[in-house]
């Protein structure tokens, strides 16, 4: 693992039992239009130098609880396999060691090699989509797998009764048929909240979170921005039902530094973390 700067100050690289580890992985292999997400992780760990330890939103501090920061993975960035592989053993490793983790990417092809370590695991458990496109292209520029089909192979390794998708405003005729037919896409109205606790229904929860699901007002630093989305008040309604529901991983993912002179989206992205690391050690504090 590279060493660099840590998140909010963590002073621990120990992985423990029923804590979260947090790790980052810079995948940026298959981003079109504008990558640059592979430097995600250390944007959002310098980002965090500028908020505190306490949530308000929660009522709880992070340092009251034990959380690692791993690192980077050292991803060699020539082979797409290889970096996916890599990441796979590193969750698998975590979970082994019956830690919850938490993943900085990165684009979000790096969901997919989390949920097949969760898989060696546990076969029950949800998987939360928040995003602005849908991710179910079957192929796309030639290619079965990179950031625009990751949901597809992610459904076809867990089947889609078991993913809840919101905030989705972009994709395919096909692919929101595909949506209509496996009734994975929950609108995030009023009531969704609640909707949301029901369609989980007890099981544990994987989160991934895009970050252009947010509104591109609010958050323009992503490779995709897609306009008519999110409000930050939005992610805190979602954060307050995760507090309800047993999370045990989480990943956020395309954020782009090259786009980010004001460093809005890296200091919304930290905290953003901040939240889930609370989120992931709830009942441990």
């Amino acid at each position: 693992m590279k060493t660099r700067n840590v998140f909010l100050g963590c002073a621990s690289q120990t992985t423990a039992p029923g804590r979260p580890a947090l790790f980052g992985c810079g995948l940026d292999l298959t981003s079109t239009y504008r990558n640059g997400t592979g430097r995600g992780p250390q944007a959002i760990r310098d980002a965090s130098e500028s908020i505190e330890t306490y949530s308000p939103f929660l009522d709880k501090d992070l340092s009251d609880i034990g959380f690692s920061d791993l690192g980077d993975l050292p991803l060699a960035g020539e082979s797409l396999e290889d970096d996916l592989g890599c990441i796979f053993e590193m969750t698998t490793s975590i979970l082994q060691k019956g830690a919850r983790p938490l993943c900085l990417g990165g684009e979000h092809t790096i969901s997919l090699p989390i949920v097949q370590a969760l898989q060696r695991f546990s076969q029950d458990f949800a998987i939360i989509h928040a995003d602005a496109h849908t991710d179910l292209r079957d192929e796309y520029e030639g290619s079965s797998l990179n950031h625009a089909t990751v949901m597809r192979r992610v459904a076809e390794l867990v089947g889609p009764d078991r993913i809840i998708q919101l905030g989705i405003r972009s994709g395919t005729r096909e692919e929101y048929a595909w949506m209509r037919e496996h009734c994975t896409l929950l609108e995030w109205g009023p009531a969704a909240d609640k909707a949301l606790i029901e369609r989980i229904g007890g099981r544990p929860v994987y989160l991934t979170l895009d970050l252009d699901v947010l509104d591109p007002s609010c958050f323009p630093s992503t490779g995709n921005p897609e306009p008519g989305g999110w409000t930050y008040r939005d992610i805190q309604r979602l954060l307050h039902a995760l507090e309800r529901v047993p999370v045990v991983a989480a990943d956020v993912v395309e954020l782009n530094p090259d786009i980010d002179p004001c460093e809005v989206g890296a200091i919304t992205a930290a905290r953003i973390v901040r939240e889930l690391l609370l989120i992931l050690a709830r009942n441990l504090a």
